[in-house]
């Protein structure tokens, strides 16, 4: 089974990782204990090295806005025409959801129609998930929606929703557009490439920076940037699944006749419809997220709310906003993922009248139009009663003031056991490291890896991070993204290990993990804040525990993965378990091990963005005080940094990985 060289590749594979690990870590001391000898300007990268890449930027921005100029229009007529195209949708799909329509402006306006009663919106989207999924998902996003108006959350609820019902669309129609150009021509998918991985790993804040300059404080700018940060999986997604349309659909295509316009929207579309379709809930739950943070620039809604909550330390109102985020956020993770099966399934041909076509949507119309008039009469079907609100807000406070009287002591002494003994002794350890050491021993371990073009890529983007002063604040970063990564991997490797072979477990596991993952990142600073205030440490908390599903999955998948004649091979040579789940199941799976490695370091970077908003003195800070002051340039520039140890870390990772599977074969 092994063969002849099997004992030598599998001494290679066990031995390649320790081994690039103790070149890296050899090369990191050697730095540190050398550096600080040659002299001062090795720890502080010297002020007059530096490039003003900010000034030049806020510059440039500032042009823009002032003098750039297209012939027949300027730069900001362009930006104000954009705004007025998504502005008119968002105040239509708002009106009809919260405000009602209105004739007037501001206190003086006069609501002329009512919005959407609540039994409408409720009965609507219960039956959108009996047509998607049966009466068990009907009844889950039912109660989800009716939570928000029972808790007192429908109104912001509303407000969140129509900036999705906009900006999903937008984005799911431009990806979807993008994605097809990439894939007819191959040179603009060369060029997109690098820009959608710039996308995804510059910090949410940062988006918001150039977006708050160029757009103004208001919803409109903060469904902008839901697109920008929602678009790139449509994209690729796209890519890939017209990649994955079987020839002979496109052989019968060509056989028959079809001009490209139809070979695209006739053929090819709908062969890939199902993964389109799971594009399309990617794009929804990044708009969910986005729009949550978006609050900060106007959006206003449940993130507004939290955020609120958060700079008032009103855990009360803060978790009930949570918690409405959170039945929010499932409700429409199920609802895209039940329409994406349906997508892929049979579509039965369907003939009558237009009603008879299409049940689901002339009853919910009904029963809008019914609910719209018996609500002229009665108020409470139109809008929920405050006397039948219930409120958990007094509760989770009191929770809260009970447990910081009876655990105080023993959360603060973890709490302080943690930060003197790890957290601080890391930071000041990576505060010491010289930057050309750092720079260097990057570009080697990258040449070691990846050959000389990854040796470049590591060594020029943590260089520039160096020349852009954003060095010490990168330093800080990585201390915070890697001791979260460490804890996070060792909490969730040993759970994934343990539920690969527990079927029942991983069954419930996988629930788990699909909820998690459907979390906005807001929702996780709130116990974090409410257990330990703010700090390193808190951010630590809430970023383990976002980064942490990545993790458990990778390697569940990893150790399931491995082929099962392997395992009875080993156990035919006597193996033990733990000889087996060491030396066999660990050893092969270490590849998608590393993988989920990858994507929680992305996961934490994402976070650790958000959690500047509990004290971090990181490049977060840096882009949440450039979006408050409004600087653009500042922003961009801490922003592309975070996204420069992305895709250091990413490609790094992904070069071992590929490396492990080499040995492997």
């Amino acid at each position: 089974m092994f063969g002849e060289d099997g004992g030598r590749s599998g001494e290679g594979r066990g031995r390649l990782l320790p081994a690039l690990l103790a070149f890296a870590l050899g090369l990191t001391f050697a730095a540190w204990w050398i550096g600080p000898k040659l002299g001062k300007w090795m720890l502080d990268y010297p002020k007059a090295w530096q490039l003003p890449a900010a000034r030049h930027i806020s510059g440039w921005m500032k042009w823009l806005i002032d003098e750039a100029h297209f012939g027949l229009f300027s730069f900001t007529d362009l930006t104000r025409f954009v705004a007025q195209l998504i502005d008119l949708p968002y105040r239509i799909v708002l009106s009809l959801l919260s405000t009602g329509f209105l004739e007037g402006q501001g206190s003086a306006a006069i609501q002329v129609l009512p919005p959407i009663s609540w039994l409408g919106v409720i009965v609507t989207i219960s039956l959108m998930g009996y047509y998607a999924g049966g009466l068990r998902l009907a009844l889950l996003v039912g109660a989800c929606f009716g939570f928000l108006a029972v808790f007192g959350q429908w109104q912001s609820a509303m407000v969140t929703l129509a900036s999705i019902l906009v900006a999903a669309p937008i984005g799911v129609g431009f990806g979807l557009l993008l994605g097809l150009a990439a894939y007819r021509w191959s040179w603009l998918e060369r060029l997109l490439k690098p820009l959608l991985d710039l996308m995804q790993t510059i910090p949410i804040f940062a988006y918001l920076v150039p977006i708050l300059f160029f757009f103004g404080f208001g919803p409109t700018a903060a469904i902008v940037g839901t697109l920008i940060y929602a678009m790139p999986p449509m994209v690729r997604i796209t890519i890939l699944g017209l990649r994955a349309v079987p020839s002979e659909i496109v052989d019968l295509g060509y056989m028959v006749g079809c001009t490209r316009r139809q070979m695209t929207w006739k053929v090819m579309v709908p062969s890939a419809s199902d993964a389109l379709m799971v594009g399309v809930n990617q794009v929804i739950m990044l708009s969910l997220n986005m729009v949550i943070i978006a609050s900060m620039i106007g959006a206003g809604g449940l993130g507004f709310d939290v955020l609120a909550a958060l700079r008032r330390l009103d855990i009360g109102a803060g978790m009930e906003a949570g918690f409405a985020i959170v039945a929010l956020a499932v409700a429409l993770d199920r609802l895209s993922q039940a329409f994406a099966r349906k997508a892929g399934g049979a579509h039965p041909a369907m003939s009558g009248n237009l009603v008879s076509r299409h049940p689901y949507v002339a009853s919910a119309i009904a029963f809008v139009a019914v609910t719209f008039v018996l609500g002229l009469v009665w108020p409470a079907v139109r809008s929920y009663p405050d006397a039948w609100m219930l409120s958990t807000g007094s509760l989770w406070n009191d929770i809260v003031g009970w447990i910081n009287v009876q655990f105080f002591d023993t959360l603060e002494a973890l709490r302080n056991a943690v930060l003197l003994n790890l957290l601080v002794p890391f930071k000041r350890f990576l505060g010491e490291l010289p930057w050309p050491g750092v720079v260097s021993v990057l570009a080697l371990l990258g040449y070691r890896l990846g050959g000389l073009r990854l040796a470049l890529l590591a060594g020029i983007l943590s260089l520039l991070i160096a020349v852009t002063g954003q060095w010490e604040k990168a330093m800080i970063t990585v201390y915070l993204c890697g001791i979260s990564v460490v804890v996070a991997s060792l909490i969730g490797i040993p759970i994934g290990i343990l539920a690969a072979e527990r079927e029942r477990l991983w069954g419930w596991l996988q629930v788990i993990l699909d909820t998690l993952q459907t979390l906005p990142s807001f929702v996780y600073l709130m116990p974090a804040v409410m257990l330990f205030r703010v700090g390193d440490f808190t951010a630590m908390i809430a970023v383990v525990a976002y980064s942490i599903a990545p993790a458990i999955r990778y390697t569940a998948l990893g150790i399931q993965r491995v082929d099962p004649k392997v395992i009875e091979a080993g156990r035919a040579m006597g193996c033990t378990p733990w000889q087996i789940l060491a030396k066999i199941k660990f050893r092969l799976a270490l590849p998608e091990i590393l993988l989920g490695l990858n994507q929680t370091i992305m996961f934490a970077l994402s976070m650790l963005v958000i959690t500047a908003l509990v004290g971090t003195r990181d490049l977060g800070q840096e882009v949440y005080i450039a979006l408050t002051k409004a600087d653009t340039g500042r922003g961009l520039v801490a922003g592309l940094a975070v996204a420069f140890i992305a895709i250091i870390a990413d490609r790094l990772i992904s070069a071992a990985a590929a490396r492990l599977r080499e040995h492997a074969a």
